[in-house]
């Protein structure tokens, strides 16, 4: 079986594979005698690069100096005393993917902190119910299930499926296997595009955007922060959030955002 072999691997490197990735490590089963899954490994699929963009309004955008970015954020204490692996990781897909977007400063800072929160701070996609069994989720999120929320922000629902699954150009995989909004390049994506064209919330106004409630150059307030969380969930642990979202913006800013 192949199929566990992929995911050790991006579970230890904390992201997907490209196509040739996928050939190389296929040959070097093929010579070690694995046989092959009826299916191809879910981290093989491609993405589309995250469209459309803000990146010509906002010029070229990123972390200018990494150091400096991982340097403030140890000493904001947002994740106690150090940065595991997986956390670095974490935040470098999505900071890869916000620059891909070409997202300003208080956009970046909002989506790292939403992440945090979302995934218990490991900074790796989740399941919803973090620590329960596939049992327990059939019989406990049955208005949903088995579309409940996985990734960085707890994609949920079928229609939501079909959205991410036609925004990133994934040509039915996300739909066929859901898991694949674990997969950190895909979960990122599906986080970015959402928080940016308001998949997840809105009311009489319209859906609720990065754009509606932060600004698009400069840094934001906490105010401005606070009131960002009903683009996930309402005003589920706003402040606490948008105090974290300060810390971000504050090492983004340090790392040259």
């Amino acid at each position: 079986m192949r199929k566990p072999v992929f995911e050790t691997i991006r579970a230890q490197r904390g992201k997907g594979f490209t196509a040739d990735e996928v050939k190389a490590v296929d040959e070097l089963l093929d010579r070690l005698g694995f046989k092959k899954d009826e299916a191809e490994p879910a981290a093989a699929v491609p993405v589309a690069a995250v469209e459309p963009s803000l990146a010509a309004t906002n010029g070229s955008v990123g972390l200018e100096n990494e150091k400096a970015f991982f340097d403030e954020l140890r000493n904001s204490g947002i994740f106690g005393k150090g940065i595991s692996e997986n956390q670095v990781k974490g935040l470098q897909t999505v900071c890869s993917v916000a620059k891909e977007a070409g997202w300003p400063l208080a956009f970046t800072a909002y989506a790292l902190a939403t992440a945090c929160h979302e995934t218990a701070y490991t900074m790796q996609p989740v399941r919803e119910g973090l620590r329960a069994s596939e049992t327990w989720r059939r019989n406990h999120l049955k208005k949903y299930y088995p579309y409940y929320g996985r990734g960085y922000v707890q994609l949920t629902w079928e229609n939501n499926y079909k959205k991410a699954d036609g925004a990133l150009n994934l040509n039915g995989q996300l739909t066929k296997n859901l898991d694949l909004a674990l997969d950190p390049d895909i979960a990122a994506k599906i986080m970015v595009r959402g928080m940016q064209e308001g998949w997840f919330a809105g009311d009489k106004k319209g859906p609720h955007t990065l754009a509606r409630h932060l600004p698009a150059n400069g840094a934001a307030t906490v105010a401005q922060m606070a009131a960002a969380r009903r683009i996930i969930n309402g005003t589920d642990k706003k402040d606490k959030i948008a105090a974290e979202a300060i810390k971000f913006q504050a090492a983004l800013e340090a790392g040259g955002w």
